[in-house]
């Protein structure tokens, strides 16, 4: 029986063969937190079972005991991930602030979000200036902005965002597209 896109699993089938096969199809699409995965894996057992099946509690120790397998043989490396999602979420523009609560929503640990952050500033040097540079471009704020330029609601969108008025105001200020693609190049003195 389909329901939904997805066929519903017999009590007996749900087992460490199928969390398997459904681990290593979802980390071959995804980069995952060892949490995350443990929260995919779930959610697929409570959403594949029968109403009122045993399932799931079940299915919980047999989760636990593949993520702490693939964590030791580093399929699984939560300071990794963070690492690599610091810098992409970087890239695409997003504050230091939303990108360590990102971090947290994935299930990183509040120690090994705070490790990425502050090696990533030291890389980087100012990294809420060049992620509030692209944030400008991505969102068509203040030089960028084809209309009238209205500072009041750009503010607003980067207070949004997670920006500082500061950091705003610096990339509001350029006068062109070419100032703030200046402006959000690292120091390199």
């Amino acid at each position: 029986m389909r329901l939904g896109g997805a066929a519903k699993v017999e009590d007996s089938e749900i087992g460490r063969e199928l969390f398997e096969r459904w681990a290593l199809a979802y980390l071959g699409r995804f980069a995952s937190s060892a949490e995350n995965l443990r929260r995919v894996l779930l959610r697929r057992v409570r959403r594949r079972s029968p109403p009122g099946s045993e399932a799931a509690p079940e299915a919980a120790a047999l989760i636990d005991a593949l993520v702490e397998r693939y964590r030791r043989s580093g399929l699984l490396d939560d300071a990794a991930y963070a690492a690599q999602r610091v810098q992409s979420l970087n890239r695409r523009g997003e504050s230091i602030a939303k990108i360590r609560a990102r971090l947290v929503a994935k299930g990183i640990q509040n120690s090994v979000a705070t490790d990425a952050l502050s090696a990533f500033r030291e890389e980087a040097g100012d990294p809420d200036l060049a992620a509030a540079c692209a944030f400008a471009r991505r969102r068509r704020l203040g030089p960028y902005r084809r209309g009238e330029v209205d500072q009041t609601r750009d503010l607003a969108a980067f207070a949004r965002a997670g920006f500082s008025r500061q950091i705003a105001r610096r990339v509001l200020a350029c006068s062109d597209i070419e100032a703030v693609e200046a402006l959000a190049q690292p120091d390199l003195g």
